[in-house]
């Protein structure tokens, strides 16, 4: 493991969220298989332009590095290569920002195709504005014959190369998600009820996931372990078939690079009938984390949409009290079975209000319809008239549906 030390500025700007956000820092560390061997802040009004810290603070983080014999240097700012050959010349260990922590852990966490190219897509858009004063060489992106023009410099070249290769990128993103628009209307057409599970990261989306579709999506507590959308069948008791999407978790400052390389998995959530945000409960930070994932939802267009709050891992509270801030919610731990009945019936007082209600009587010829009711609308009760011999059904449907206006 890589020892590592953070730093961090309190400003003006940042003072309400530095606290939690350099023991984020330090989590993002471990996640990317760092040791933190050492942390070091400052008070400033704004950052050094610099050297992001004061220079008597650069002298007491070279003196750390020496004692602690770290190897790396973290700063919880974004970091400009200018900013980092100076700090590296001073410190004499590498510097990166969070940005690149972010990036590399996401690095790590793909593995379908799409995850791997959304991941290079942002890390090439990152590495793009940085080239001036880098000071390093960029030929294992390309190079050669076919890609010197005349009089153009190696700096030229590289940037060409990156952006020839973000076009690429680009491209083959652009496949993948018309494939994806492609199955969503799909599901869409079929008259499926579509749940996209949304939350900051190590919430616990993923255990959630698990215990309503009964599968085994890699979950575990820690930052990230989703990175591709991923799309398992559920059914209601009631008989409703319905599909749950799980998505890349939210973070405090998000990189713009990866919001824009994973724009058309953060989109996935727009085509859904119904959000789910998972918050954790026992998070002493949940006000701001619930705030990340508002804010990122408006980012996204997506405030309007219908969203059930569930509030996760309650079993970690104790006897401690619970306020919820958002509503509707639901408080529950994805670590007990027995919650996701609470989970399911969340679900079924949502799609009461977001689906219309009917009354439709079958002919005792037409009973096969009755599947079809079951499997898409919410059908609520039905019972046989012996006088009239005839099913009198009563439901909820999508609007849109042949079944909403009875």
């Amino acid at each position: 493991m890589e020892k590592a030390i953070i730093v961090g500025v309190e400003t003006q700007e940042n003072y309400l969220t530095f606290d939690e956000s350099m023991i984020e820092l330090q989590n993002l560390t471990e996640t990317a298989q760092g040791e933190v061997v050492g942390q070091l802040t400052q008070k400033l009004p704004v950052l050094n332009k610099r050297t992001i810290v004061g220079k008597g603070k650069l002298e007491e983080l070279a003196a750390l590095i020496q004692s602690r014999d770290a190897e790396l240097i973290i700063f919880n700012h974004e970091v400009t290569a200018r900013q980092a050959g100076l700090i590296e010349e001073i410190v004499g260990v590498k510097v990166i920002d969070r940005v690149q922590l972010i990036l590399d852990i996401f690095a790590l966490r793909a593995t379908s195709k799409e995850g791997q190219l959304q991941v290079e897509l942002a890390q090439l858009s990152y590495m793009l504005p940085r080239l001036t004063g880098q000071g390093t060489s960029l030929s294992r992106l390309g190079g050669g014959i076919g890609t010197r023009g005349p009089g153009e410099t190696k700096l030229e070249t590289d940037r060409r190369h990156i952006r020839n290769k973000m076009t690429q990128i680009k491209r083959e993103l652009k496949l993948t998600e018309e494939h994806r628009e492609r199955n969503r209307e799909k599901r869409k057409n079929a008259e499926v009820f579509q749940i996209g599970l949304i939350g900051y990261t190590n919430a616990g989306k993923s255990t959630l996931m698990n215990q309503l579709t009964e599968s085994d999506t890699y979950a575990m507590d820690q930052l990230f372990a989703t990175l591709d959308p991923l799309t398992k069948k559920m059914a209601l008791p009631e008989g409703l078939k319905m599909t749950l999407t799980d998505t890349v978790g939210f973070i405090q400052h998000l990189p713009t690079q990866l919001i824009e390389a994973f724009q058309s998995t953060l989109e996935e959530s727009k085509g859904m009938d119904l959000l789910l945000h998972v918050v954790d409960a026992s998070s002493t930070n949940r006000h701001q984390q619930e705030e990340t994932v508002l804010d990122l939802l408006k980012d996204l267009d997506m405030e309007k949409m219908p969203v059930l709050t569930v509030y996760n891992k309650i079993d970690l509270l104790g006897d401690e009290a619970f306020y919820p801030t958002l509503f509707p919610n639901i408080l529950v731990s994805a670590q007990r079975t027995e919650d996701s009945e609470k989970v399911e019936k969340g679900i079924v007082s949502m799609i009461k209000e977001i689906y219309q209600p009917y009354t439709i009587i079958l002919q005792a010829h037409e009973s096969y319809s009755l599947n079809e009711l079951m499997q898409k609308t919410l059908l609520t009760t039905w019972r046989f008239d012996e006088e009239k011999q005839n099913y009198v059904v009563e439901g909820f449907a999508r609007p849109d549906s042949k079944w909403a206006n009875h």
